[in-house]
């Protein structure tokens, strides 16, 4: 027993252990340039975190301090409303009314329009242009493909004009439309997802009695689950921080999102100067939920996007 013990330490003692890689040059150079690339890229998001946790009088005094001037939430409580209009204005405030969760309200049904209505129609496209054969169907997609390369200002004016005809103007669904049916670059990554499924499921279920429709709704949709939802959750990040089309259309608070609203309580600061502590306590809030949204779903990002063939 001794001796069985004592072979099976010597053979585990003498099992070569994996060897970390030496520092070299390249890589201390390497990781170098990765921490200032992500210092350089942070920075701007702790200076918004600092100046929302700092408070105007504060900021005045000692603009250049790196760590919160005079720390209170101030700034937070302004944006929710939660601050009365005297004790707005004594902090730097403007003291006129907030709708802060009326304007996430919005954001809220925007994003989920732009993302169920663009998800939806994207993947029906896709699979038309992957799987269906009809005529011409190469040079459509080539077409719509092309459209990537037109900027997006350029659809701003036939857009609006399509809306106001509509009669959509500031309403949440005319913020919508414009986006909510179908991008090229949806139809793309989907369709690039759809061609690498095997034909012969397809093909299995078709000879089985299948529809076409039937296919595509309980055999292609629930095997582009990952792709899906990665297209859902960067449409929904892209709705959420789209601004200029926002603004455009929406003129009261009942059709403002959270971005268009940041920019109106920018102009509501008093003569005295900017409401910074305010200012970014709102931007804050306008973007934290995507960042939270991104950092969680990064991973499932860069693997949906590999696996579709994007490089």
């Amino acid at each position: 027993m001794s001796t069985t013990t004592t072979t099976a330490t010597t053979t585990s003692s003498s099992t070569p252990q994996p060897k970390r890689p030496r520092p070299t040059v390249g890589r201390v150079l390497a990781w170098v340039a990765m921490i200032l690339i992500m210092a350089v890229t942070l920075l701007p998001f702790y200076w918004v975190l600092r100046t929302a946790l700092s408070s105007n009088a504060g900021l005045a005094s000692d603009p250049t301090s790196i760590l919160p001037v005079d720390t209170n939430l101030r700034g937070f409580a302004r944006v929710f409303g939660l601050q009365g209009s005297e004790e707005a204005i004594a902090d730097g405030g403007s003291g006129a009314s907030i709708h802060f969760w009326t304007y996430l309200r919005n954001s809220v049904v925007v994003a989920t329009l732009v993302t169920a209505g663009q998800v939806f129609f994207s993947a029906m496209a896709a699979y038309s242009f992957a799987r269906l054969r009809w005529r011409g169907r190469n040079t459509v997609f080539g077409i719509f493909l092309a459209s990537l390369m037109v900027p997006s200002i350029f659809t701003l004016l036939p857009n609006f004009v399509l809306v106001k005809q509509l009669g959509l103007i500031d309403s949440l669904l005319g913020v919508a439309l414009p986006t909510m049916l179908m991008t090229p670059f949806a139809v793309f990554f989907l369709r690039q997802f759809f061609m690498n499924i095997p034909r012969e499921l397809e093909e299995a279920a078709l000879l089985d009695g299948a529809s076409k429709i039937r296919v595509f709704f309980q055999l292609i949709l629930p095997m582009a689950k990952a792709p899906i939802t990665t297209l859902a959750i960067l449409t929904y990040i892209s709705a959420w921080n789209d601004y200029f089309w926002p603004l455009l259309v929406s003129y009261t608070d009942s059709s403002r999102v959270l971005t268009v609203a940041v920019a109106v309580f920018k102009s509501q600061s008093p003569q005295t100067g900017p409401d910074w502590s305010g200012l970014m306590a709102a931007t804050l809030v306008a973007a934290l939920p995507m960042l939270l949204l991104f950092m969680a779903a990064a991973k499932r990002i860069v693997n949906s996007i590999g696996f579709t063939g994007i490089k």
